[in-house]
């Protein structure tokens, strides 16, 4: 099978959306964050400990981008901290980088068309000059700034700022279509080329070139088959060769937001057994999926998923694996398993313009896994979508869902 898809990356037209976007993005942030830092120097709304925030600094990869609208992927893709921060506070929007990156970011992303009052470029050898810059642009100590969870600031703001940003702006949705499209063609083709025998290694890196050329990369990218694939929830690609049935899982990564799916190709018809315990996975990502409805709570949600895995004769399965959840500027935007009533995340309501990637498992490889954006008028629209792939049959109560791709032997 051939799956034929022009990426988004090299099309003209598509590049300049995005970029034209990106300055949507980064103004529907900044009056997000406005309105955050109202309501807390107002005395309510901002959770911060009872501390006032007089500014907020944004110095994780995940932030900086959702701040910006995506000023540049992280030079280093493994550090915790952005070689680009921004500051809010009541003498504007900054940004503060070295003078390593300051005429890449001058040139190619400008700060002013951006929202940005200013970019301040600090010595890349000189200690504290980050946070020395972001203390002089806010006016304030550092003590009374929120931050996402800095050390050298004052309340950890991350938690109000994953609420925040959770219900996806326009730009934003459509980004993320985008992204959806390109992950999903570029997992599809590599398991489309895939013939018995090969490497898991040569699956994987036709995954992660097809993102690479995209202006894309993954976070997550695994890739395993045959009884590794049957015997482990992570089944890292090793240098094995595949020759019954192949997995790939990838959460991919652009402009700070992410999709996640995994898609599974055999090279016969799986076998009863397997198949079988698939439809259970599907089962369970049924109830999850019609449970996740504008209205109800993600603790709601997470007790039909636990109901679901029940109903297939796996009470408590949902143990065995991380289930995954709301999906934006992080892998997942936070963690919750059923029950957990203590965490806030439990009562946050299920909004439009939200992005699920769930992710029910069961022994012996049977995995579902998608992105999907909650929509006005309650159903789930799938982003991770290519042409050219074979469905699971739906019915009233489940819509068609990828299947198993059989490739030639």
């Amino acid at each position: 099978m051939i799956l034929h898809h022009k990426t988004s990356f090299g099309n003209t037209e598509q590049e300049f959306e995005r970029s034209s976007r990106r300055a949507d993005r980064a103004r529907t942030a900044s009056e997000r964050v406005a309105a955050w830092l109202a309501a807390g120097q107002a005395g309510h709304g901002a959770t911060t400990g009872g501390v006032r925030p007089a500014g907020l600094v944004l110095t994780s990869p995940g932030a900086v981008a959702w701040a910006t609208g995506g000023v540049g992927p992280p030079v280093d893709r493994t550090a915790g901290t952005d070689l680009v921060w921004a500051v809010f506070a009541g003498s504007g929007a900054w940004l503060i980088t070295t003078n390593v990156e300051a005429s890449r970011i001058r040139s190619e992303y400008d700060p002013a068309a951006h929202g940005f009052t200013g970019l301040v470029e600090v010595p890349w050898h000189a200690p504290g000059g980050f946070i020395r810059a972001a203390v002089e642009l806010a006016g304030a100590d550092a003590p009374v700034l929120a931050s996402d969870g800095h050390p050298a600031f004052g309340p950890d703001a991350s938690d109000d700022l994953t609420a925040v940003r959770l219900e996806l702006s326009a730009a934003e949705i459509a980004d993320l279509a985008d992204l959806g499209a390109d992950a999903t063609h570029a997992v599809q083709a590599a398991l489309a080329a895939w013939r018995p025998g090969e490497r898991d290694l040569d699956i994987q890196a036709r995954v992660a070139a097809a993102l690479e050329a995209t202006g894309a990369d993954a976070p997550v990218l695994i890739v395993g088959g045959d009884d590794r694939v049957r015997s482990y929830r992570h089944p890292m690609a090793a240098g094995i060769p595949v020759r019954d049935l192949a997995m790939v899982v990838v959460v991919a990564r652009r402009a700070g937001l992410h999709v996640a799916l995994t898609r599974f190709a055999a090279a016969a018809p799986v076998d009863a057994e397997f198949a079988a315990l698939r439809g259970r996975a599907l089962e369970v990502e049924d109830a999850v999926l019609t449970a996740c409805r504008p209205g109800s709570s993600y603790g709601a949600v997470l007790d039909a998923l636990a109901r679901g895995y029940a109903a297939v004769g796996a009470e408590y399965g949902w143990k065995g694996h991380y289930q995954g959840g709301p999906v934006g500027f992080a892998q997942r935007e936070f963690e919750i398993a059923p029950g957990q009533t203590g965490s806030r995340w439990h009562r946050q309501p299920v909004a439009a313009g939200h992005a699920v990637a769930w992710n029910p498992s069961l022994p012996g490889g049977a995995k579902a896994e998608d992105t999907y954006l909650v929509v006005a008028d309650g159903q789930l629209h799938r982003v991770t979508d290519a042409p050219g792939w074979p469905v699971e049959e739906g019915d009233v109560r489940r819509p068609p869902r990828p299947a198993v791709l059989e490739v030639a032997a």
